[in-house]
């Protein structure tokens, strides 16, 4: 049952970030930190409020590449940024799931910036020259550089984002409505990077793989959910709160790789009206429902990242340097 007991998100302001974009052919995800002095502070402000401008400066040359970049704040620097104490209800830093065999860890990270496009030029050329505006002011702790996968697959074989809402479920799925009005528009944002060991999942022969996953292989059909004993993937990742009401996130996940380093992976990014609904998820696949019957999953993909941040609406970016 899909969510829609919750109509606020109507009355939320067109002029949300780019949330509802197309899965793209290329992204970069660019985690930074601010510099502990004003001035960057400043800097980042500045930078930030000119956003949009950049995206057409850098997008005018071919507008058929579909060049977006969403913005998120972490709660460390709220504060700090953006002038104001008042937070978004529910920012908070990632926080750690330590589960019996596995981790969700919590890493740093003072912004967010996700770069999309059709073409992988324009993603590097926008981030080259954000980079150069930044400056000193911020130092880059992580960054990934994603690529759409045949049919949209992860490179353990399987449809990623099946689950994605659609129409007019995306706005009530992913913008925080007027619960929170000072903040309507907005999204939570969760990112994670997932390390794959893909000679041990490669072992697996494609039954367990799917039974891991909760869908088959080839025709990305989903399985029915295990009555009894390990639930799949697909199941654990499905949150349902005490009403019986269905929440969805969406999922706008990309592949990475660098065969000669023997690293493969996949960036979960996850955007939601609702953090605690991606916290759920996230405490079901690393503790288990119930406890102990973790994500099988996480035997073959290890969490190497954990950051949550706040991508506030466009107008709200816009005037950070006011």
């Amino acid at each position: 049952m899909t969510d829609q007991s919750d109509h606020s998100w109507q009355r939320v302001p067109i002029e949300a970030q780019s949330v509802d974009a197309p899965l793209s052919r290329s992204a970069v995800f660019l985690v930074v930190s601010i510099a502990d002095d004003d001035a960057a502070y400043q800097n980042v402000r500045d930078v930030l409020s000119g956003l949009s401008d950049l995206v057409k400066t850098v997008g005018f040359r071919d507008l058929n590449a579909h060049l977006s970049c969403n913005t998120g704040i972490g709660a460390a620097v709220w504060s700090r940024l953006t002038g104001s104490a008042t937070m978004p209800a529910e920012l908070r830093p990632f926080r750690p799931i330590a589960g019996s065999v596995h981790t969700a860890v919590s890493t740093p990270g003072d912004l967010l910036f996700h770069i999309r496009a059709e073409r992988s030029d324009f993603c590097f050329e926008f981030e080259r020259q954000l980079l150069g505006l930044l400056g000193d002011a911020v130092t880059v702790v992580d960054e990934v550089v994603g690529f759409r996968y045949f049919d949209s697959r992860d490179l353990l074989g399987f449809v990623d984002g099946t689950a994605n809402p659609t129409g007019s479920e995306m706005a009530g799925s992913t913008q925080v409505g007027q619960e929170d009005a000072a903040f309507a528009g907005g999204s939570y944002v969760v990112v994670q990077k997932y390390l794959h060991d893909l000679d041990t999942w490669g072992s697996l022969p494609v039954p367990a793989q799917e039974g891991v996953i909760g869908r088959t292989k080839l025709e990305n059909i989903e399985l029915a959910d295990a009555e009894h004993g390990q639930k799949s993937h697909k199941t654990l990742a499905t949150i349902t709160d005490e009403n019986g009401v269905e929440h969805d996130i969406l999922r706008d996940n990309m592949p990475f790789g660098r065969p000669g380093h023997g690293e493969f992976g996949t960036y979960f990014i996850g955007y939601s009206g609702r953090l605690w609904v991606i916290e759920r998820m996230l405490e079901r696949m690393f503790i288990g429902d119930p406890e102990g019957s973790y994500d099988r999953i996480l035997d073959f993909s290890t969490a190497a990242t954990g950051v949550t941040f706040f991508a506030p609406t466009r107008p709200f970016l816009d005037a950070l340097a006011d």
